[in-house]
């Protein structure tokens, strides 16, 4: 394991942010790699940057290149090779879905909101890794005519906090943004969708917990984790306080060549995520977002895995295996012949 001596503040997780790491070279140093047989490559990392908590890098196992948390944030020179097919917006989030500055909306009933243009740790095959957060994301400024959009669409019950990663923002302007949308009457839940409780388990503060929880809104957290080696003690500590709290958890992973696509690996994350306090959701197909080619596993190997899962595991910890599709009404459910 990597040592975490030169972190300061090990419970002060905007010190931690402060303290990630950016650079590929430092990153390769830490688990002791040659960038040459890790295939970094500084043209990847200047189209789309480096980024990852060194809580996270504790977690990866020194020496292996194939590491499967390195290869999910090590800039490869893969991601340079164009493919067909592969676009920088794949799921149709520039277009009509945006219709207000900040806010998409591609499902009924459903609004999320852009709230950071940033995420604690930069994943090489983020959908959004291409999105223009300079026109979308909501300043201070612009919450209001955002939640007065919201007001005057009835058919909105559900508001997703989403980004980049909504948790960037501090715990005081959560708890203000939280009760303005508590003020809207035909709201219900507000989800939360974030990497955060898994990358940066320090993030979920007291005064987190009460600006979810300190409304009528039902809070819902979707974390993301796609493979058992993320799930650490501190990531069972965040999810405790967070189940405490009487907050829903839910993962979404995404299937990843050389990451997390095989049965073995798959039934471990379910496992861990359920024993703390997380229930596997979806299992998403990859976004065929540009520079993530190398990750794409085939549907009918995604089918297979999931018809594996079905046969070793309770149904509850079976993830829904779906797709994103520009312009549908939902996500797609992937199901076989």
């Amino acid at each position: 394991m990597i040592p975490l001596a030169d972190i300061q503040h090990a419970n002060d997780w905007q010190a931690q942010l402060r303290n990630a790491v950016s650079s590929g070279e430092e990153l390769l140093a830490l688990l002791r790699l040659d960038s040459q047989q890790a295939g970094l490559c500084a043209a990847a990392s200047a189209d789309f940057a480096l980024k990852v908590p060194r809580s996270f890098v504790a977690r990866m196992r020194p020496q292996d290149a194939n590491d499967p948390l390195l290869r999910q944030v090590l800039s490869h020179q893969l991601e340079m090779q164009p493919t067909p097919g592969y676009s920088d917006d794949p799921v149709g989030e520039t277009g009509d879905a945006i219709t207000h500055p900040g806010i998409i909306q591609k499902y009924h009933g459903r609004a999320l909101l852009v709230l950071a243009g940033a995420c604690a740790i930069n994943c090489r095959y983020c959908f959004r890794r291409h999105f223009p957060y300079s026109d979308n994301r909501n300043s201070r400024q612009q919450w209001r005519e955002a939640l007065q959009h919201i007001a005057a669409d009835p058919s909105i019950s559900e508001v997703i906090l989403s980004g980049g990663d909504p948790l960037l923002v501090a715990d005081r302007e959560l708890a203000a943004l939280t009760k303005a949308l508590a003020a809207i009457p035909h709201l219900r839940r507000l989800r939360v969708h974030s990497r955060m409780p898994v990358v940066l388990p320090a993030r979920i503060t007291d005064g987190l917990l009460a600006a979810l929880t300190g409304t009528r809104l039902q809070p819902v957290m979707v974390v993301h984790s796609n493979h058992g080696n993320e799930i650490n003690d501190e990531v069972e500590a965040a999810t405790a306080k967070l189940g405490d709290a009487r907050i829903p958890i839910l993962n979404q992973a995404v299937l990843l060549a050389g990451v997390n696509d095989s049965a073995d690996t798959l039934a471990e994350l379910s496992e861990k995520l359920f024993a703390a306090g997380v229930l596997p959701y979806y299992l998403h197909l990859l976004d065929k977002v540009r520079g993530a080619a190398h990750f794409d596993v085939p549907e009918q190997r995604g089918l297979q895995l999931i018809g594996e899962l079905e046969n070793r595991l309770p149904g509850y910890l079976v993830p829904t295996l779906v797709r994103e599709e520009a312009g549908k009404p939902a996500k797609v459910r992937v199901r076989g012949a």
